[in-house]
């Protein structure tokens, strides 16, 4: 029993119920619909779609489905389990990739568990149930091998298996490629200015190296092929990502969630430049690196704070070593008595008792936050009857119109930026936002309905538009129809 509730193991227990907890997220992610759309036309068909299936716009064109596996796996666990499997699943997933951070982290528990802590409430706006959360945890796995491969130089055997499966789960493997290359310039460095011998340097690269081609090789190994190789260059360099996708934008450091990011980069940069101790090149490679990225798109935040958090941490372990008032944080004391174990008892059950209760209200209230997120009324009313097609829809709710009405319905547009393009997307703006020449672009397209929220500009102008009526509304979503179809 006093094994058992040791305060050490109660706080890692507790740390772990927290980053499960917090990553308890509902569906509110927009994309997760058509993903979940798309595994079950995988299983149903028995292949991956190589054209788009879902859009009147873009109907039969070259679609790269990079996400098809974690696509099968999402249907799958939402037909076994529900919704309620997505939520626990994608909880699981955040948790594991931070707590193999902590793994990676000289002082713990205690201080690597505070900076543990930090790191993920920093990277909180950008969590949910999505396919990139998968590679938060493989981005993780490949730190972990890369770290420790510096004793065991086998262990890096494990990142092209780790590719394999990434090159099907997610485009993001393009971030294990770039780790491995970042390692190995900073081996390069660590050669270059005398801080390994020559031997070790050359052994360390001759590794990297083999592994680094294994892992480029195995990149085609995916229903795209080859094209998967380019598909991380072309998704960086789309305009219409960066300009209108605020996870692509840089962090606006006026709000309140990103100020804990700030602060990170900055206490990390501080800590780094000021360290007693010789830091490596890799570490300042990936930290600088992955610090840029964050600082130009949010999605990038939690990879940075996958790298910060056993930066910090071993530097304050070197701070606060020898400080005699600082020692209860780097090493646990062993005190087992009587009152300590029960009320380390107590709080374990008490913050498992508050995980239960919030992953039961997450789950109880998905209609609820559904009905507020998504036009689930109006998706109701498009089911039951048939407007005039094509349907020109809010960007947002692309992704949830295909998983409610597909295949009675195609939308005009949803969450697959890549496959639109940035021209399409720019116009898609201009007719949304009702700009100049906005009538004649909706009568060349030939649309005939649209389901917009009531503030959108274009639903608000059609009101006034003869030939266009209103159908439905609510305070969600308005349905407007032509009257006059010789348009």
């Amino acid at each position: 029993m006093e094994r058992l509730f040791s305060t050490r193991r109660v706080f890692l227990v507790v740390l772990a119920a927290g980053l499960f907890s917090l990553a308890a997220r509902d569906l509110s992610d927009p994309d997760i619909w058509w993903h979940l759309r798309t595994g079950q036309l995988i299983l149903e068909t028995r292949s991956v779609p190589h054209t788009d299936p879902f859009s009147y716009t873009r109907r039969g064109e070259v679609w790269i489905a990079h996400e098809w596996l974690t696509e099968v796996f999402l249907y799958l666990a939402y037909r076994v389990a529900g919704k309620g499997a997505l939520v626990i699943g994608f909880a699981a997933i955040i948790a594991a990739a931070f707590l193999i951070a902590y793994r990676r982290s000289p002082g713990r528990p205690y201080l690597a568990g505070a900076m543990t802590a930090w790191g993920a409430l920093a990277s909180v706006p950008t969590w949910g149930v999505r396919p990139q959360m998968l590679t938060l945890l493989l981005v993780s796995l490949f730190l972990f091998f890369l770290d420790q491969s510096e004793l065991n130089p086998r262990l890096l055997w494990w990142l092209p298996a780790l590719t394999l499966l990434w090159v099907n789960l997610h485009g993001g493997y393009a971030v294990g490629i770039g780790l491995i290359v970042l390692y190995f310039a900073g081996s390069a460095l660590d050669w270059a200015f005398g801080r390994v011998s020559r031997a070790q340097a050359v052994s360390r690269m001759r590794h990297l190296t083999a592994v680094l081609f294994a892992c480029l090789m195995l990149v085609p190994f995916n229903p795209s092929g080859t094209r998967l190789y380019w598909y991380p260059i072309e998704t960086l360099r789309s305009r219409a990502l960066q300009g209108y996708i605020s996870e692509w934008r840089p962090p606006d450091f006026h709000l309140a969630r990103f100020q804990l990011f700030f602060w990170m980069v900055l206490f990390t940069g501080v800590a780094l430049a000021l360290s007693k101790e010789r830091v490596r090149f890799h570490q300042w490679l990936i930290a600088v690196v992955t610090a840029g990225a964050a600082l130009h798109s949010i999605r990038h935040i939690p990879i940075f704070a996958l790298v910060a958090i056993p930066l910090l941490s071993e530097r304050l372990e070197h701070l606060l070593t020898n400080r005699p008032w600082a020692n209860s944080l780097l090493v646990p004391r062993a005190n087992s008595s009587p009152r300590l174990v029960s009320t380390n008892a107590l709080i374990l059950m008490s913050v498992l008792a508050f995980v239960a209760l919030h992953l039961y209200h997450t789950v109880r209230e998905f209609k609820t936050s559904e009905a507020r997120t998504f036009p689930a009324a109006a998706a109701s009313f498009l089911t039951a009857e048939h407007v005039p097609v094509p349907l020109l829809n809010h960007y947002d709710w692309g992704g949830y119109l295909i998983w409610r009405l597909y295949p009675k319905y195609h939308v005009w547009v949803d969450g697959r930026t890549d496959l639109y393009g940035d021209n399409f997307m720019e116009q898609f703006l201009q007719l949304y936002w009702a700009k100049e020449g906005w009538k004649q672009q909706l009568d060349n397209a030939g649309i005939m309905s649209v389901i917009l929220p009531p503030s959108a500009p274009l639903a608000r102008s059609l009101l006034h538009v003869p030939g266009w009526q209103q159908i439905y509304g609510d305070g969600q979503a308005v349905i407007l129809t032509r009257t006059d179809i010789s348009k």
